[in-house]
């Protein structure tokens, strides 16, 4: 039997550096399991906060702001003492502040910005391309050349708006506390030059710099190796170092992006991943390999 005091899991710690996304999922999280302990449904806590259960769904998974007014309104359901009401009321009111690529809302979609926001928050990403380099490994030049291609018809200023933004994420590759990128190409994206072989040789001897971070693992899956265990598509595996987040796989697609955290769906995926590595010239290979590639381009 949880005790009403655990029953809300572990003190969270509210780490800056993971942004308020990963808060409002810890926080989710929080309310889940006090909801839960208390034998309540979704529908009679959204019938408190005026709301539906899928109001209260979204805010379980941190797919939403919180109002203090609603977070209040719950812990009195779940009947939560006074010392971790205020701290649950603390860590909502931080889960609500903006995260510096708030700035950007008005050019990215609701799908992706939750992306960056975990990204930022994560402590290992693990991702799958088959077209283009990964967006945390590209040039400035090369980044430009793919943006154009799926935004044709945006101003310039846009552009480079969005630009900025793939630029600023890639901070994160280097900071104090950096996460672990695990990232696996197949041969296909070196071989698709893009805006001229200029641009993919100053991208390809890049990827040789990026690999040679510490905390940055690049393989390349080549063509001989035939058909894979990746065979529906590019993904990406993001992990969390606090307990409470689940790992999340993240599809993106034309227009939205599909977000997976069940425990199997997160385990099937991390099993094609290894698979993977598996299939593809060693990571301690890597940097002579595309080192050579660099040097073969026109």
């Amino acid at each position: 039997m949880i005790s009403p005091e655990t029953a809300g899991g572990s003190p969270v710690s509210a780490d800056p550096q993971g942004g308020p996304t990963a808060l409002r999922i810890l926080l989710g999280g929080q309310l889940r399991r006090l909801r839960e302990h208390r034998g309540i449904t979704r529908q009679d806590a959204g019938d408190v906060i005026r709301s539906s259960d899928s109001k209260i769904s979204r805010m379980e998974l941190g797919r939403v702001a919180f109002k203090e007014r609603d977070v209040a309104d719950l812990l009195t359901l779940y009947a939560v003492d006074a010392a971790k009401r205020e701290g649950l009321l603390a860590l909502a009111c931080q889960a609500n502040s903006p995260g510096w690529w708030h700035k950007y809302g008005d050019i990215v979609p609701d799908w992706f910005e939750l992306y960056v926001g975990l990204e930022q928050a994560a402590s290992l990403i693990r991702t799958y391309e088959v077209q283009f380099v990964p967006g945390l490994l590209q040039t400035e030049t090369y980044a430009r050349a793919v943006t154009r291609l799926g935004h044709e018809t945006v101003s310039d200023e846009e552009i480079e708006r969005r630009v900025d933004l793939r630029m600023r994420r890639q901070e994160l590759l280097t900071r104090p506390g950096a996460p672990t990128v695990w990232a696996v190409l197949d041969e296909a994206v070196l071989c698709r030059p893009l805006d001229g072989p200029e641009v993919m040789r100053a991208q390809v001897r890049h990827l040789v710099e990026m690999a040679d971070l510490p905390n940055v693992t690049i393989q390349v899956v080549p063509f001989h190796v035939g058909g894979h265990a990746a065979a529906g598509g590019p993904f990406s595996i993001l992990r969390f170092s606090q307990p409470d987040l689940p790992d999340v796989v993240y599809l993106e697609q034309l227009t939205s992006a599909i977000y997976l955290d069940k425990r199997d769906d997160a385990d099937g995926y991390m099993a094609v991943m290894d698979r993977l590595c598996v299939d593809a010239i060693p990571g301690s290979e890597t940097i002579g390999f595309l080192s050579r590639l660099a040097d073969e381009l026109p």
